[in-house]
């Protein structure tokens, strides 16, 4: 499957305070394929198949964008983006190592 970056990535809450970040479409359809059965609804497939559409371009991609965000707004999983991001964090010269 194709990446297909979106132009910003969308935040999803998932279990115990974790947040995905979804950069692309796959990204996208493999958080979709995940949900759990029992939760499935018609949100869910709907925005399904907007991704799989725009995966074989009948759809543009932010029409799934928009969706995987409407998905998450609707089922009140969607996040900001965070305050503090992995690239922001300087890291030590050493790797955290003690000197000897």
């Amino acid at each position: 499957m194709s990446s297909k970056a979106f132009n910003r990535p969308v935040y999803l809450k998932e279990r115990q305070g974790l947040v995905r970040e979804i950069n692309s479409l796959a990204d996208a359809i493999h958080f979709l394929e995940d949900w759990p059965e029992r939760d499935r609804d018609l949100v869910h497939e709907v925005t399904l198949k907007t991704c799989y559409m725009a995966h074989d371009g009948h759809k543009p991609l932010e029409v799934a964008r928009d969706a995987v965000r409407a998905f998450g707004s609707k089922k009140g999983i969607l996040m900001k983006q965070p305050a503090v991001q992995a690239w922001m964090i300087k890291t030590s010269i050493r790797g955290g190592r003690i000197s000897p």
